[in-house]
């Protein structure tokens, strides 16, 4: 195939009420495929899928598409691609970049804040781990403590605050949140389906508790359901292959993660899934503010060992950056 004409790809800026459009829209999904490679998941990918029309939005689309991001976060990087290109040239070897692009916005108050860099965050499977990570310098720890009887839980979440008493651990509670407010928790840490399952009120007696609140996310339109609640910092991933769960999405990699935590940057974000020191350079050179590790220490034959290396290495890196 012909090499496509550049000028055929790079379209002047729209006006401000109409819709950018590009001269030949199949090679401009193709250029955007081309110069995104580090984006593509092959699992999820149509790459067979062609622009409906001219418009930015359809040519974003079918590339997004071609690379693997499923549909929902497709139509977000189609609409952010349209956004970006009403304020500036379209450019295949661009990507939308910038929360303006997204249009990401809270609905309501935000979330009680929490430092940019939480650092090594261990996710833990009771308060005796908690109290053992947070004695060992583990700045940020969290409960993940499954079960279904509240008394049982109400026991754990209270033993994991009095485990970190003394200590400077910041500890979020997965989650449990009314547990964690009772209990006097630093913050709560919710999943999506947990997010689906808060009313507006129950956001707003959690908002009012004065409780941080962190919400995991799995690409752009999670991170856009996350963000209209407010809150404190948001989870990406899976960015690596994990055995810990089955997860609803593919890993997601440390080139999406770049632009994750790109797009996210007015927000604490915290990098997870599947990370342990071999991981991390790709992780800190995504620019993501800190990192969470469950069986990096968890599975570790010393896990104090293994946690102080993890934040040597951590420290070495930000540094270098």
């Amino acid at each position: 195939m012909p090499a496509a004409d550049p000028r055929a790809l790079h379209a002047p800026l729209a006006h401000p009420h109409s819709k950018p459009t590009v001269d030949d829209p199949v090679a401009a999904v193709e250029a955007v495929v081309r110069h995104h490679a580090d984006l593509a998941i092959a699992r999820d990918a149509d790459s067979h899928a062609l622009p409906a029309s001219p418009r930015i939005a359809d040519v974003a689309y079918a590339a997004a598409r071609r690379l693997g991001f499923i549909e929902a976060d497709a139509r977000c990087v189609a609409q952010a691609w349209e956004r970006r290109c009403a304020r500036r040239a379209f450019d295949p070897a661009d990507w939308p970049d910038d929360p303006e692009d997204f249009g990401w916005h809270a609905t309501g108050p935000a979330f009680a804040p929490c430092p940019a860099k939480l650092g090594l965050y261990a996710v833990l499977p009771d308060a005796e781990w908690v109290g053992r990570m947070a004695r060992a310098g583990v700045p940020t720890v969290q409960l993940r403590f499954k079960h279904t009887d509240p008394k049982r839980i109400a026991e754990e979440v209270e033993a994991a605050v009095r485990a970190v008493a003394g200590t400077p651990a910041r500890l979020f509670i997965n989650d449990h949140w009314r547990a964690a407010i009772a209990a006097g928790a630093y913050g709560v840490h919710l999943g999506q389906e947990d997010l689906d399952a808060l009313t507006p009120d129950d956001i707003a007696q959690l908002r009012a508790s004065g409780l941080r609140l962190g919400i995991s996310t799995h690409g752009y339109a999670e991170m856009a359901r996350a963000l209209a609640v407010g809150p404190s910092y948001i989870a990406l991933g899976a960015v690596f292959p994990t055995t810990l769960k089955a997860m609803p999405t593919a890993p997601q990699g440390p080139g999406r993660l770049r632009r994750y935590a790109r797009a996210a940057r007015d927000l604490p974000t915290v990098a997870i899934g599947g990370i342990g020191l071999a991981e991390l350079p790709a992780v800190a050179a995504s620019g993501v503010g800190s990192f969470a590790v469950v069986r990096a220490i968890t599975s570790a034959p010393d896990p104090e060992a293994a946690a102080a290396e993890l934040m040597a290495a951590w420290t070495r890196l930000q540094c270098a950056a």
